[in-house]
């Protein structure tokens, strides 16, 4: 996964769990700028992947917006889960494996008796 799908994943993610996320949310989550991540919510509505929802809480006040995850943007962001599943199995496999051998190692270290 490259690390411009890394953050479109997060960001949708983060959308899909909460609709009504801020940018300022999100740029904290992100660890970005609120510009940045203006720039790339715009990228994933561009790409069509997610869509902008107006909602008016009462008549005469100014309404919420909340991101919404279009059609597109369930199946790539289905997409991406799994390809960051199987990238963290590996990396869990081959830490393991890792860890096992370190554990042999150790076994076979000499106790200092002194």
């Amino acid at each position: 996964m490259k690390p411009s799908e890394q953050v479109h994943f997060r960001i949708l993610r983060a959308i899909e769990s909460n609709p009504e996320i801020t940018q300022r949310e999100l740029s904290a989550l992100l660890g970005v700028s609120k510009g940045k991540t203006n720039y790339l919510i715009a990228a994933l509505i561009e790409k069509g992947l997610i869509k902008i929802g107006n909602f008016q809480r009462e008549k005469g006040k100014l309404g919420k917006i909340a991101y919404l995850l279009t059609a597109a943007g369930i199946k790539n962001r289905a997409a991406l889960t799994r390809d960051y599943l199987a990238r963290k199995e590996a990396e869990y496999k081959a830490l393991k494996a890792e860890i096992q051998a370190l554990r042999k190692i150790e076994d076979n270290l000499p106790v200092d008796v002194g």
